[in-house]
């Protein structure tokens, strides 16, 4: 099955002011997009889209995006944060991606009721060759969105799939390079499996998970901020560039 992919993103930097501010989404989020696309519903509700951000927006979130030599999942800033400004290029990205807005956009394109405040956000700079193997997400969540933020990927490994059953990695329902802007979104059901080949080496991106209710996501975010900063205390408590 071919893999999807995305046009290659620009190699010059834009300024952030190209990026709209912290409460909106226009000209970050392509949500017109998004509500354009029916999922598919067989096994799963699921879909992908490439270009979900223009190719600047790209650019400037890559650079700074936060690098955690640990690899695992670390808690984006709240939404309390965001609005405080001074924003960069990846930290505008998540004020678009946090935005009711946008929450609204995944709720008609999926025919869900989502609440803003039970969506949490993680992020991810690096994958351990251990990451991937097969599996559907907790009851806890209703939905998952995953956004990617790397410039190539001519790894076999990393390229997430959609799959058919929970012990066959080759049964799949698409296999996605994860590739500047595009984005994998789905709805948790028992049967939702998806993983990907080992790869060792960086790997970003956003994971969004609405949440069954906004004291589901608190608790989860507190848990992955534990094992996060346990992570960097047995690494000698060095984070890279702007880890959270």
């Amino acid at each position: 099955m071919p893999a999807l992919s995305s046009p290659a993103a620009p190699k010059a930097p834009v300024p952030p002011s190209a990026i709209s501010p912290t409460n909106r989404t226009d000209g970050v989020l392509n949500l017109d997009g998004l509500r354009a696309l029916r999922p598919a519903e067989v096994p799963f509700p699921h879909l992908v889209m490439t270009g979900f951000i223009a190719p600047a927006v790209a650019v400037t979130a890559r650079h700074d995006f936060p690098d955690s030599p640990h690899g695992g999942l670390v808690p984006a800033p709240s939404r309390a944060v965001l609005e405080r400004g001074g924003l960069d290029g990846f930290t505008r990205l998540l004020a678009a991606l946090t935005a009711p807005e946008t929450t609204q956009a995944f709720a008609e394109t999926f025919n869900l009721d989502l609440d803003p405040n039970a969506l949490m956000v993680t992020v991810r700079s690096r994958c351990v060759p251990k990451d991937g193997r097969i599996h559907t997400d907790s009851v806890t969540k209703r939905l998952t969105a995953l956004l990617y933020l790397n410039e190539e990927w001519n790894a076999p490994g990393g390229r997430l799939r959609l799959l058919r059953s929970a012990d066959d990695m080759e049964d799949m329902l698409a296999e996605v390079l994860p590739l500047d802007g595009t984005l994998v979104a789905f709805r948790r059901t028992d049967n939702s499996f998806h993983g990907h080949k080992p790869h060792d080496g960086v790997r970003r991106y956003i994971m969004l998970n609405w949440m069954v209710d906004a004291g589901t996501a608190r608790r989860e975010t507190l848990r992955h901020g534990v094992t996060a900063g346990l992570k960097r205390l047995a690494l000698g408590g060095a984070f890279s560039k702007g880890e959270m």
